[in-house]
């Protein structure tokens, strides 16, 4: 595919707005849901603003360990969780200007029933990008290439990349430290790097909290503004 871009990342519940800058940078996303589970990491949980500061928001798992993939762990999102949570979102942002649209899009996501936390987490971004009424062409590494696990890390992203038909792969700018673009050119794949610009918004009275989850952009900014902010970012 001449000047198409692939991205391969893990998913995350409600991700903050640089995570869509990757989707945005892309021509179709690969959600990497079948390597090891991060237990200190951000796919299960994420950030809120209430009273002026961050809020963390953590929706719990089942035996959750780095020795399971992510699509292995179970996901424990009962009516005791649902209950607390939308009280937490209701103190937080009730509000906000778009605080009845968003909660909607959040309570189709927490209402379905799930098994993995990888399931959750990939529905909460495809409900964010219906509710902007945005297409998100995405596949799972455990679907589409379940055969490439255990490879090393550059080796698995080239080969999936190739499978899909992609020439060029994007991915974050941190990724550099460990993903070359010489390694990547060598075995027929451009590598390019992805750098979030700067957003930022009002919140209420407060001094701006950045890096929240897509929830507080989706609450504070119309739909066609989030899609503005999801353009900020550039390629190298």
């Amino acid at each position: 595919m001449i000047n198409k871009r692939l991205a391969i990342t893990q998913p995350y519940i409600f991700p903050y707005i640089n995570y869509f800058h990757l989707i945005e940078a892309s021509d179709k996303i690969i959600f990497y849901d079948d390597i090891s589970y991060i237990t200190a990491g951000w796919i299960n949980r994420n950030r809120i603003l209430l009273g002026g500061k961050d809020l963390l928001i953590t929706i719990p798992v089942k035996g959750a360990s780095q020795n399971k993939k992510t699509c292995e762990v179970l996901v424990l999102m009962d009516e005791k969780f649902k209950k607390k949570t939308y009280k937490q979102l209701e103190h937080a942002y009730c509000k906000a200007p778009y605080y009845n649209e968003v909660m909607e899009v959040i309570c189709k996501t927490f209402s379905r029933p799930f098994e993995s936390i990888s399931d959750v987490a990939i529905h909460s971004i495809v409900e964010v990008y219906r509710y902007l009424g945005k297409e998100l062409v995405y596949d799972r590494s455990s679907e589409c290439s379940p055969e490439t696990f255990g490879m090393w890390k550059s080796d698995r992203l080239i080969e999936i990349t190739k499978q899909q038909g992609f020439s060029n792969y994007v991915n974050v700018i941190w990724g550099e430290e460990i993903h070359k673009k010489d390694y990547f050119s060598a075995q027929g794949v451009n590598l390019e790097y992805l750098s979030s610009l700067d957003v930022s918004y009002k919140q209420f009275k407060n001094e701006f909290v950045p890096l929240l989850s897509i929830v507080d952009v989706l609450m504070f900014n119309h739909p066609d503004e989030v899609k503005e902010m999801m353009k900020k970012f550039k390629i190298e």
